[in-house]
């Protein structure tokens, strides 16, 4: 390289360039990810599918193949969190943690998972919980996903009883006597529906013309009245007042029905940015 030229390379590296940043300035990339099919990115690259997030959710009620399945492939899903609907978050071993299902919330802890205060309640791990609650008191009355309380979340515990050992046992159930003598952490006091009740309030609302553009009024696994997306399950919903209830727990989000003549003509849903009524049509 002659003095002219060596100056020329010193100043644009000056410039941080240099000959290789400006030939390849010049051409385009025409790397391809050979792995990928049709050389394309999944949609959310590099967020993780969506829908495989809400399927470790969902299965971590009930699913521990499938949830293994999942997680072995990519240990992080066992961090995985959902919002359902209307701020409703739910993770997995939080799932797992509510309908008392001990062997998917062990296995998702071995995996990475953030085990909860529910989880040390559904675990029966007093020692745990008596010390949360002595550093942070009235924790005990935060509720989990759902809406869900603590002293539930012990009880769940008990639903794997004929595959837990003695001491296992006995501290479930100390830690159910322990958060029944609070006297506060069970659920919030929300008005009993009976099932004559709940009965005026079933059916499907529209607020739209389009195919999905409604709600479903059920009755869900915990035999409390549930709001969902049309024909699919929904949130449980807590009565607070006269044909007046929450979603699922979050108390920003009000369900009003009105009725005349003791029958339900429709339905309003709020939240802090959202006002939207529907019509029962069945």
């Amino acid at each position: 390289m002659d003095r002219r030229a060596a100056l020329k390379t010193y100043s644009l590296a000056m410039l941080g360039l240099s000959f290789p940043n400006l030939i390849y300035a010049n051409h385009k990339s025409t790397w391809l990810p050979n792995s990928l099919a049709n050389g394309k990115l999944p949609e959310h690259f590099p967020n993780i599918d969506p829908k495989i997030i809400a399927e470790v959710v969902g299965k971590s009620h009930f699913d521990l193949d499938r949830v293994k399945e999942l997680v072995d492939k990519r240990p992080e899903l066992s961090r995985s969190v959902w919002e359902w609907r209307f701020g409703d978050f739910e993770s997995a071993i939080g799932a797992a943690s509510h309908v008392g299902r001990r062997d998917i919330a062990l296995y998702l802890i071995s995996k990475g998972a953030r085990p909860t205060l529910f989880t040390f309640a559904m675990l029966g791990h007093l020692n745990v919980v008596k010390s949360a609650i002595k550093a942070l008191p009235g924790i005990q009355k935060v509720t989990g996903p759902h809406g869900i309380s603590l002293l539930d979340h012990a009880y769940a515990g008990e639903r794997m009883k004929d595959s837990m050992s003695v001491t296992e046992i006995k501290g479930l159930e100390e830690t159910i006597a322990y958060l029944t003598e609070l006297g506060n952490a069970s659920r919030d006091n929300y008005i009993d529906v009976s099932t004559e009740e709940q009965k005026k309030y079933l059916g499907n609302y529209k607020y739209g013309d389009g195919e999905k553009e409604g709600f479903t009024i059920d009755i869900n696994m915990r035999k409390l009245l549930s709001l969902g997306p049309l024909g699919e399950f929904g949130g449980a919903l807590y009565k607070i007042g006269d044909n007046k209830f929450i979603y699922n727990g979050a108390p920003s989000v009000e369900i009003t029905f009105d009725i005349q003549a003791n029958i339900v003509h429709s339905m309003k849903i709020t939240d802090p940015d959202v006002s939207i009524e529907a019509q029962k049509v069945t």
